[in-house]
């Protein structure tokens, strides 16, 4: 038998508190939680999933040195209207030069992230 992959189920997150990160997904990104404990909380994307784990010791969290970035596909909006939604929740938002339909922000453990919307 040959594995074929057909897709991805979930990717993880660490975080250093999930209730905090449970938040941002959820209400600033429209995700919605599917299981959820005190230790981790899996979310759906439209058919995709993301899980944020709570992060193990106290080893600080570092971002960026195994995922580059999380790209998001958005169904609607603009550059300006996303940016204005996610400033309102207190994000920073900075973007690509030349590339008005990417829209990059951090989460608050500091992932970065990315909406994208087609034109």
């Amino acid at each position: 038998m040959t594995i074929e992959a057909s897709g991805i189920d979930h990717i993880v997150l660490h975080v250093s508190d999930v209730e905090r990160a449970r938040k941002f997904y959820a209400d600033v990104l429209g995700m919605t939680v599917y299981r959820q404990s005190d230790r981790q909380v899996f979310l759906h994307a439209g058919t995709q999933g993301v899980a944020l784990f709570k992060k193990d010791g106290e080893t600080p969290l570092t971002t960026g040195n195994d995922l580059n970035h999380l790209a998001l596909n958005v169904s609607s909006g603009t550059y300006e209207s996303l940016k204005s939604e996610l400033e309102r929740h207190g994000v920073t938002v900075t973007g690509r030069p030349g590339e008005d339909h990417c829209v990059y922000f951090k989460d608050p453990d500091g992932h970065r992230l990315q909406l994208m919307f087609r034109r």
